[in-house]
């Protein structure tokens, strides 16, 4: 009897232990379609870009912007204009003819906002109308003036002194980076590698090899260690914003740049971390990172869609070795059975999204394990959406490829 249950177990476990090491019978086809459908889906839900995110009133955010970007992405591999119209729609209401935009102020210096713009530099090799490039000025002045740590780093926002928070390397760093490449001004990326080894350095945990949410210089916030100065849990979607920033960044890259391999060792190590606490079943994570079994702790889609993204394009450019493809493609297909909904009205919808999750504030955020999993929970998050999309149409590359 005892050896019949020992055998039942080990099948179990074996079940359990394949489900994440199998390959989706997806073709390239199937990555597009589904792309286009869910922006489709994101365009009918938000008949406005900018409702995007509950959003109640027009606000210039990174959140638009980050749709922004995947309906540009899905326009250039479909041709479907409506696309287009969306972003374009979206972009003349906001971006004045002297450049300006409304509902930014600089003098916030919320590092958030700039991600707003990246979208326009696609929009602009579109359709180049000279006051996009204007706005991109507008936010790079933001860059240029950003009040930053004793060591380099930039500030999350004004309001959040002396704290780099992940989640900002790739509201900073990535519109930074193809600021230097379309402006031809490669020694910026010396001052964006310091942006990540800086943050890097103050919130790598040795022991599992992820990254704390936020570091605060000062120790001054009631999150803050009095010791490191770093909040106390890993949160998923801070992770995976750092991830798709290493990735987004390394492609932009020169090559010959001699602290590439900077990021390059960074995005390996964090690699190898995520796959070690990747749930089994579903090959998705957790809102808490590494605590797949603590109570009230649930798998969490924007995070999982942006590890998909990073894995997948990561290892098609050769910055990850090509078993994180088939990471990508396993965490897709878990998505896809899991998380994505069929709706009447024939649209489909990301659930299973964090709302926000943040350091500080009012009311007040202390980073504690009760906290992440007491934030809402809804359906069409952006931040899952745009990556989600990004990573359909990256493993569609890669099929092609």
């Amino acid at each position: 009897m005892k050896r019949h249950s020992a055998i039942i177990c080990f099948m179990l476990l074996a079940v359990i232990f394949t489900a994440c090491n199998r390959k989706p019978a997806y073709d390239s086809a199937y990555y597009i379609s589904f792309a286009h459908q869910l922006a489709v889906s994101q365009m009918k839900h938000n008949p406005e870009l900018w409702q995007s995110d509950y959003m109640k009133k027009p606000k210039w955010d990174y959140t638009q912007g980050i749709i922004a970007n995947a309906m540009l992405q899905v326009y250039k591999e479909t041709d479907d204009s409506a696309m287009l119209g969306y972003v374009q729609q979206y972009a003349d209401y906001f971006v004045q003819p002297d450049g300006t935009i409304l509902t930014y102020k600089i003098a916030d210096y919320n590092i958030d906002r700039v991600m707003g713009g990246y979208f326009l530099y696609d929009l602009y090799s579109i359709n180049p109308q000279p006051q996009y490039l204007l706005a991109i000025e507008t936010l790079r002045e933001q860059l240029r003036t950003q009040p930053r740590t004793s060591d380099g780093g930039f500030w999350h926002k004004k309001i959040y002194p002396w704290q780099m928070w992940l989640d900002g390397l790739y509201m900073g760093e990535v519109f930074y980076a193809r600021y230097a490449v379309e402006n031809n001004e490669p020694e910026l990326f010396e001052d964006i590698v310091h942006q990540f080894t800086t943050v890097d350095s103050h919130t790598l945990d040795i022991e599992t090899g992820l990254n704390y949410h936020g570091w605060d210089e000062s120790r001054e916030q009631l999150w803050a260690d009095s010791i490191t100065g770093r909040s106390p849990n890993f949160w998923s979607r801070s992770i995976g914003w750092y991830m798709m920033a290493l990735v987004d960044v390394l492609d932009l890259m020169p090559e010959t740049h001699p602290q590439r391999q900077e990021l390059i060792n960074i995005l390996h190590r964090l690699g190898k971390a995520l796959i070690r606490f990747r749930d089994r079943n579903t090959c998705m994570w957790y809102q808490v990172t590494d605590c797949p079994t603590r109570e009230g702790n649930y798998l969490e889609s924007t995070s999982s869609a942006m590890f998909c993204y990073a894995f997948a394009k990561a290892a098609r450019l050769g910055f990850l070795h090509k078993e994180y493809a088939d990471y990508a493609q396993e965490t897709f297909d878990g998505m896809m059975k899991n998380v994505i909904k069929q709706n009447a009205d024939s649209t489909i919808s990301l659930t299973n999204c964090c709302a926000v999750a943040g350091l500080g504030g009012k009311p007040y955020r202390n980073g504690t394990y009760e906290y992440y999993i007491s934030e809402p929970v809804r359906d069409d998050d952006p931040k899952g959406v745009g990556p989600l999309i990004f990573a359909a149409l990256e493993l569609a590359i890669g099929e092609k490829e």
